[in-house]
Parts: structure tokens; sequence; C-alpha cells
């Protein structure tokens, strides 16, 4: 079964810009690795009305989000977790030589607000 690393993030929205570009910067790297896919996505409906009984934590709640703010949903595939871990190994030391060139580089989100976690497929259609 397919791999997923899944990643929850904010974004001020005066940095989106930087974001994107910094993501598909990201992407290609992954993907020149050999992540199968690498997607980004922005919150545009992060409110959704579930109906009485159905209490759900929202994005904005648990990002803890300003309205200054965007919350994004990001995530990598794999073949399976070796996979991910080799392709994670490449991408991590190109990234180490690539902060060298940018030392002074300032990421355009709050490392404090990113959640990551690995994930096993389990049904995958």
């Amino acid at each position: 079964m397919r791999y997923v690393d899944g990643f929850v993030l904010v974004v001020p929205k005066k940095n989106r810009a930087a974001y994107v570009k910094m993501a598909r910067e990201g992407g290609k790297m992954w993907k020149k690795y050999g992540a199968l896919e690498y997607v980004e996505c922005i919150g545009n409906d992060l409110n959704p009305n579930m109906g009485p009984g159905h209490p759900i934590m929202n994005f904005p709640k648990l990002a803890k989000l300003k309205s200054n703010e965007d919350v994004w949903y990001s995530f990598i595939i794999y073949k399976s977790k070796a996979h991910r871990n080799e392709v994670n190994t490449k991408v991590m030391k190109q990234m180490t030589k690539d902060m060298e060139k940018h030392k002074n580089m300032k990421m355009p989100f709050d490392m404090k607000k990113m959640c990551y976690g690995g994930f096993q497929s389990m049904v995958d259609m």
C-alpha cells in the first residue's frame, strides 16, 4: 500500500506568493527524487455545516487561525514507507546543500503552527 506524508500549516496571507514559490520548488525536488505525487492545497471551505448532532473540529480552530492567515493542507505520496524514507533522505541532503546558499532565508510560514506525520494507506482506490 502507498504511504503518505501529510501536513497542515498556517501561512500569513501576505506570504502566499512566497509560499507558493517555495512549494513549487519543493514539489519539483520531491518528484525529482521519486515521490509519486506532491499536492499543496489552500483552505477555502473551512467551516462546513455538518448539521446538528455532528460536532467536528474545524481547521481554523485546530490551527488557531488568525484573520490574516490561511490554512494549508499538503501531502506527498510514495510507493511505501521504505520508498518515502529513501526519497526523504535524498531531499533532506539536497535541502541541506540549498540552505547553505540561502543562510538568511526566512520561512514564509510559522513552523510552530505546522503539523506533520506519516500515514500508511489503508484504503487506496
